[in-house]
């Protein structure tokens, strides 16, 4: 991600950030070294090798060769290449499979008929991983505890991702694997500064949004600022990296993921430290940025910071709404974004509370405020009944409704008011069959329309709870676990993404649906309890 990172990437990135970006990354040198690559991402380490296997699409997934290991120094592998330069791609072929140990295929899971419900708690021993400890020059980063992994292409940890699979966790009693995941996201920041992306070095440029404040009340539901004080550290931490820049940017201006508007307020937005091709979707970004007509450094960037929004890729991030060339990701501020770090601004003053600094804890308690009355009056569309995003330098709301407008229902910070015309605004005009879509533009992109994922079932629920629409929450839960029950009853299988509309597997994206699937299963376990106990609700 950004700031601090260890030496070798905190240089890589510091010269993307001052220079101007390529669309190929550097040659790797003959002075690399295992520790100065620790953090170092495969198309640093290696270079112009890299960029061939990419281009040439030797694998059909991008993500086959960044998740590779090599099988010795990479500058004697790039010497090697260049010694050999093999002609073709089957010759190419060879010579990778050579020098690097490429992933295995996942084979299918294979349980035994059961009911949805032990269908998942069986689910978790295979998705769970043992502490992790990578082999030189591999793209995994270390983890001292067991960790959960998404599954399918996912075999690591992804972050907010893991949030949500902890809910199912909880409630098949495997609360000490909870602890376990949130020591690692604290590692991590202690480490790098902030929670990447996902346990690769390839993520590391960004993050993702910001739950691990969430994560960390998980391990003391009845006191959870007893946790906050016990986590405070790497709250605070989480904190300065979103907040990195902010001292000195000015109004109608933007730096890293902080932005202020023309009358001064603060607010964030969604960014990443490095502005060329995601590794694990090189050749694509690369056509997208060539089809776009628009400097490259740009598209890249936008594309990241989508990746680092979990919501790659949406009509939300467009500027005509249809195509992925008109990304602008970076140029909004994002309501779901900036309702979750009100969220952990409330966790830090509470943890500073329960430590006895009271001025800590004052201090954050104004910066939640102050960030809670800047959402209900920035990114509010009383027209819409809506919140939706905002465009920073232009000072103008955006016209697309997504299912994030029911993110400041979900932190507490919407008003009474506010919370109702959202509530009438999801049942008019996101609710489906199948549970509520994540938009209302279809575009063949996996984040629209008819697509339905997990998390943001979960927080819809949750928020209109919250504001007493509970019989719209129910429905939303009842129509979700059908969709996810008849899937399963059908195919045996659990899956990333849901078409809500049809109540089959989802589509679009960059690869085919996914099985697994770490917060489909923690989601549905957590909504199946929610409905056993609506009588005693009700």
């Amino acid at each position: 991600m950004r700031f601090p990172l260890l030496p070798s990437f905190a240089i890589a990135a510091a010269g993307l950030l001052l220079g101007p970006a390529r669309a190929s990354p550097p040659p790797a040198t003959p002075a690399a070294t295992a520790s100065s690559a620790s953090s170092a991402s495969p198309a640093d380490l290696f270079g112009e090798l890299f960029v061939r296997v990419q281009q040439e699409r030797l694998f059909p997934d991008s993500k086959t060769f960044v998740d590779a290991v090599p099988l010795r120094q990479p500058a004697a592998i790039l010497d090697a290449y260049r010694r050999e330069r093999p002609d073709d791609t089957a010759a190419l072929r060879l010579f990778v499979s050579r020098e690097f140990t490429l992933p295995a295929p996942r084979p299918a899971l294979a349980l035994p008929p059961l009911p949805l419900r032990e269908h998942i708690a069986a689910l978790w021993p295979h998705l769970v991983r043992p502490p992790l400890t990578p082999p030189p020059f591999s793209s995994a980063l270390p983890l001292a505890r067991p960790f959960i992994v998404p599954g399918g292409r996912y075999q690591e940890i992804y972050y907010w991702d893991s949030y949500f699979t902890m809910l199912g966790f909880l409630r098949d009693g495997r609360s000490a694997d909870v602890a376990g995941l949130v020591d690692n996201f604290a590692d991590l920041l202690a480490r790098y500064g902030h929670i990447p992306n996902g346990t690769r070095t390839y993520y590391l440029s960004r993050s993702q949004p910001p739950f691990f404040y969430q994560m960390v009340a998980l391990t003391s539901p009845a006191d959870p600022a007893a946790a906050d004080a016990r986590y405070l550290d790497a709250l605070l931490t989480e904190h300065r990296y979103w907040m990195a820049g902010a001292a000195n940017v000015r109004p109608g201006t933007a730096a890293q993921h902080v932005v202020r508007l023309a009358d001064g307020t603060l607010l964030n937005r969604y960014w990443d430290a490095r502005a060329t091709p995601r590794e694990e979707s090189y050749r694509e970004d690369v056509a997208t940025a060539a089809e776009s007509g628009r400097p490259a450094d740009e598209v890249y960037r936008d594309l990241r910071a989508a990746a680092e929004s979990g919501w790659d890729f949406s009509s939300r991030w467009l500027a005509d709404g249809r195509h992925l060339t008109t990304i602008e990701t970076t140029a909004l501020v994002p309501v779901d974004l900036n309702a979750l770090l009100y969220g952990l601004e409330r966790a830090i003053a509470a943890g500073c509370a329960r430590r006895g600094d009271r001025g800590c804890a004052a201090d954050f308690e104004r910066r939640a405020a102050a960030r809670a009355a800047a959402i209900r009056r920035y990114l509010w569309n009383d027209a819409a009944g809506a919140f939706v995003d905002r465009y920073w330098a232009s000072d103008r709301l955006s016209d697309r409704l997504t299912i994030a407008t029911t993110m400041p229902l979900y932190v507490g910070l919407a008003t009474s008011a506010q919370a109702d015309r959202v509530a009438r605004t999801v049942e008019a005009r996101l609710l489906r069959r199948g549970g509520v879509a994540t938009t209302t533009t279809a575009t063949g992109q996996q984040w629209d329309e008819p697509n339905g994922w997990a998390p943001l079932q979960w927080i819809a629920i949750q928020g209109l709870d919250r504001y007493g629409h509970v019989r719209l929450a129910d429905m939303i839960a009842g129509r979700w676990v059908r969709t996810v029950s008849l899937v399963y009853r059908r195919d045996g299988r659990l899956v990333e993404k849901y078409d809500v509309d049809t109540g089959r597997p989802g589509g679009g994206g960059e690869y085919p649906v996914q099985d697994g699937f770490g917060w489909t299963n923690g989601v549905t376990r957590a909504l199946l309890d929610r409905a056993n106990a609506r009588p005693a609700r009700r």
